[in-house]
């Protein structure tokens, strides 16, 4: 099995000390920063935009995982790519006839192109774009909010993805995630973990990435 990858979410860091929060995340075993940018029309909730990832790039060496919870992802991506980051992942729901020009941006910028889906989305709406991606991202929550129930029904879609794309970079999870859930999800194949909670608010979050690692 490859490496196990956490991406802790800054959506529960504190926004006030997000430079010396990066930097704690990294130095106690994080790999990727997981940036989640989300819009207020495809999810019920307003974040941040690409201004911030530039912020971040300046600060950090970590990859800069972006989640982009935004309608019309094809008009926004040129942005995210300009402001440096390395994983760009936007939602099938919201890309729809737009997907394969949303993965052409992102793979000639020779960045990480990924796909996510909702808990109620099914994994055939991206099986034709399997092949030309390098992530997909499987929902464990409805996206919007942190601090939400794990969903096993959502996760029991890693392991279809494994089984249709078994050559696939990574299979990232979001939602819920700690040790017990993270166990569940890296037996069905995932190996990268979005984790919140978990991270930024554990007391000992050196402690709490090496749980997500041997989970």
């Amino acid at each position: 099995m490859s490496e196990t990858i956490i991406s802790p979410s800054i959506l529960s860091a504190d926004f006030a000390n997000l430079e010396n929060e990066i930097k704690d995340v990294t130095m106690n075993g994080a790999k990727w920063i997981h940036i989640d940018v989300m819009d207020g029309h495809f999810v019920p909730n307003i974040t941040i935009g690409a201004p911030v990832v530039k912020s971040l790039r300046g600060v950090t060496n970590s990859k800069l995982d972006v989640h982009l919870m935004i309608e019309n992802p094809e008009k926004y991506i040129p942005d995210f790519i300009k402001a440096g980051a390395d994983v760009i992942t936007f939602h099938i729901e919201a890309s729809k006839e737009k997907t394969l020009d949303c993965i052409k941006m992102i793979k000639e910028a020779n960045l990480i192109a990924g796909i996510s889906i909702k808990p109620k989305t099914k994994v055939s709406e991206i099986a034709p774009y399997l092949k030309k991606i390098d992530m997909v991202l499987v929902m464990t929550v409805e996206p919007g909010f942190s601090g939400q129930m794990f969903m096993p029904k959502a996760a029991v879609k890693i392991k279809e993805i494994k089984e249709m794309a078994p050559n696939l970079k990574y299979i990232q999870v979001d939602g819920g995630i700690n040790d017990t859930t993270a166990k569940k999800c890296k037996l069905y194949g995932a190996n990268c973990l979005v984790a919140g909670n978990y991270v930024f608010k554990s007391d000992n979050r050196k402690y709490s990435i090496q749980k997500l690692l041997d989970a």
